[in-house]
C-alpha cells in the first residue's frame, strides 16, 4: 500500500521535479552508505582527484582532492535537495539550476577542504617520517616522472598505513604500482622509486 502511494505521488510530480527528487534521494542514500562504511575504516574515494598546486610561495598549501567520491556525492546531494526546495517555492527552472549548482559546488568545496585538513592532520604531529625510509608501499595517485609533479602513495609508517604526498626522479609511476621510499623531504613529502614487478628480470 505504501509503495502504491509513493508511486502515485511520484507520478504526480512534473518531469523536472521527478529529476530533482530522484537525484536527491539517490545521492542521500549514497551519502548515508558512505558515512556508515567510513565508520568501519574503509575508504572508497576514487582516484579521480584534481591536484590544486601550491598557493604560491609562503602561501597556504591547497593540495587537496577536489574531485573524489565524497565530494561528488556531496555535490549531487545538495544539488538535488536545493532544487527540490526551490521548485517547491515556485522558483523558475533557470533559478533552480543556478541555485542548485552553487549549493552543490559549495558542498563539494567544503567536503574537499575537510578531507584536506584530515589528511594534513594524519601527516603531522608525532609521526616520525624517518620510519618511512626504505619502506615499500603502493601508489594511490599517479606520480609524474622527473619530479615534474606530485602524486600520492600509501606507506606503512609505524603501526599505521598512511597516505603521503610523493615525487619520483624516474619515469611516471601509475596507480597501484609498488614503490619504495628512498628519501624523506621537508613538508612530509617522500621521494620514491618504482619496484620492479615480481618475475620480471632486467635485461
Amino acid at each position: 500500500m505504501t509503495l502504491l502511494f509513493i508511486g502515485d505521488w511520484f507520478r504526480a510530480l512534473t518531469s523536472v521535479e521527478q529529476v530533482f527528487w530522484g537525484i536527491s534521494l539517490t545521492f542521500s542514500v549514497l551519502f548515508v552508505i558512505q558515512f556508515v562504511v567510513s565508520l568501519f575504516g574503509f575508504d572508497f574515494d576514487a582516484d579521480v582527484e584534481a591536484e590544486l598546486g601550491d598557493g604560491g610561495s609562503g602561501g597556504m598549501d591547497f593540495d587537496f582532492s577536489l574531485l573524489s567520491v565524497r565530494s561528488i556525492v556531496a555535490f549531487f546531494t545538495f544539488f538535488g535537495w536545493t532544487g527540490v526546495l526551490m521548485l517547491k517555492g515556485g522558483s523558475s527552472l533557470l533559478a533552480v539550476l543556478v541555485g542548485s549548482g552553487l549549493s552543490g559546488i559549495f558542498a563539494m568545496l567544503i567536503v574537499a577542504y575537510m578531507l584536506y585538513l584530515f589528511t594534513k592532520f594524519n601527516q603531522s604531529g608525532t609521526i616520525d617520517l624517518e620510519q618511512a625510509l626504505f619502506q615499500k608501499g603502493e601508489v594511490y595517485l599517479t606520480i609524474p616522472g622527473g619530479k615534474e609533479g606530485m602524486g600520492k602513495v600509501q606507506v606503512q609508517i609505524g603501526q599505521n598505513k598512511r597516505e603521503m604526498r610523493a615525487i619520483t626522479e624516474g619515469s611516471s609511476i601509475p596507480n597501484g604500482a609498488p614503490i619504495r621510499v628512498i628519501e624523506v623531504l621537508e613538508d612530509n613529502i617522500l621521494i620514491v622509486e618504482a619496484i620492479q614487478p615480481l618475475g620480471k628480470t632486467e635485461i
